[in-house]
């Protein structure tokens, strides 16, 4: 009688998928943050001064339709502050901190997780 001494099949096979999803993400994004490093480390270099480059300034350049209609969207379905407060912070920060930040957190939501034993007499 499946599911009577653990979960069910479809639980734990959604879950084992839904990690394996998470720890693919997290790389995917650290490849983007230490491709944006290099971008910064190559410039650097060349300027003889540390040189880092936006989330903001990547955004505008490689996709400006795009960056612009975000920026609208999020100004007209929420405060107008939300824009200037919160999400324009985060685009000013350099694109590989970003990137490995949401990296880390992906891959720390999907570690493998430790059995736990619990004995009970």
């Amino acid at each position: 009688m499946p599911g009577l001494i653990g979960p069910p099949m479809g639980q734990l096979a959604g879950g084992v998928l839904m990690l394996g999803f998470l720890r693919f993400l997290a790389g995917v994004l650290f490849v983007i943050a230490v491709l944006a490093a290099v971008y910064d480390g190559t410039r650097s270099v060349a300027a003889h001064a540390l040189v880092t480059t936006s989330l903001f300034e990547h955004w505008s350049k490689l996709a400006p339709t795009l960056f612009n209609a975000a920026q609208g969207a999020v100004q007209r379905y929420s405060h107008p502050l939300v824009w200037e407060v919160g999400v324009r912070r985060l685009l000013l920060l350099p694109t590989w901190l970003v990137f490995a930040i949401f990296g880390l957190a992906l891959a720390y939501a999907g570690r493998r997780r430790r059995r736990v034993n619990v004995f009970a007499n």
